[in-house]
């Protein structure tokens, strides 16, 4: 079936950027030694060009940005940030593309939840504050290109761009038509309009990932877990047994395990549960890249 004028020209929009966060990611990893995943061939990590990760459920995503610690171009690395670029021109789509961009990243990370990697998304267009509040709430940094600035970058390149529901499919094409005949100095003015036009919300961006792949480690918590198991028939059973429990006096009983609390100089942490030594050790070396 072939693909709608409007569409397209969301294709055309999500590649723009793409286009221009790419070198200010690559600009951001090149100073710390980390390594940008982008669509493109990647010899010893994929057979195809896509960004491909498995979830906790070893279903597969397609991603738009994935920086890695330790990755290269033929070795995948620790992921410590994933980021997606999206568009929408109207509101009644963007609670299903926060919905999509959420299911597909949140499991990945889920999985990799000793690295705790930052989630960022760059959204164009039109989004509800009730889809943009969904996304924060689930630990997402947003980055907002508001849809004037779409319409005002074109245009300072003579294109209209401001589209609604009842544009006809021959206007569409038509903008198409001229976008695709850009040369290389009106697609760099077009790309310079926008980034200049949301620098400020850009920089906000890159400093909340500055605060995330630059954090170190604050403090470490250990409480190893000791005590006999205790079963009880009834919730109140259950209280009862907390009301008259003695605290602070000396007990006795078997290890049950290792609670391990790592907190971070950005005020992230991890938590994380161990039954032996050897496996709490082990947490302990990743979390500190050893």
């Amino acid at each position: 079936m072939a693909k709608s004028p409007s569409h397209k020209f969301g294709q055309i929009i999500g590649d723009l950027l793409e286009e221009i966060m790419e070198p200010q990611f690559h600009a951001f990893c090149s100073g710390r030694n980390l390594y940008l995943d982008k669509k493109g061939v990647r010899q010893g990590v994929r057979n195809g060009k896509k960004v491909t990760w498995l979830d906790k459920f070893n279903n597969e995503h397609d991603l738009d940005f994935v920086i890695e610690k330790g990755g290269s171009s033929k070795h995948r690395g620790r992921p410590v940030a994933f980021i997606e670029a999206a568009w929408r021109r109207y509101t009644k789509h963007s609670r299903n593309k926060a919905q999509e961009i959420q299911g597909a990243i949140l499991p990945i990370c889920e999985k990799h939840e000793w690295d705790k990697p930052f989630l960022g998304a760059i959204l164009a267009g039109v989004f509800t504050e009730g889809s943009l509040t969904q996304m924060r709430s689930s630990g997402f940094e947003l980055v907002l290109f508001p849809y004037e600035s779409i319409v005002s970058a074109f245009a300072s390149i003579g294109i209209k761009a401001g589209f609604d529901e009842d544009t006809p499919d021959a206007e569409f094409d038509d903008t198409i038509s001229k976008i695709e005949t850009l040369n290389h100095q009106q697609w760099s003015s077009l790309k310079a309009h926008l980034t200049e036009s949301n620098k400020a919300l850009l920089e906000c961006f890159f400093n909340r990932l500055q605060d995330t792949l630059d954090r170190g480690i604050e403090l470490v918590v250990l409480i190893p877990l000791h005590g006999q198991q205790n079963e009880f028939q009834s919730i109140d059973d259950a209280i009862a047994f907390i009301t008259t429990y003695d605290e602070i006096g000396k007990f006795d009983g078997q290890f049950r395990k290792y609670d391990a609390i790592v907190k971070y100089s950005n005020g992230d942490r991890i938590d994380a549960s161990f039954q032996d030594k050897v496996k709490a050790i082990n947490f302990l070396n990743y979390v500190a890249g050893k």
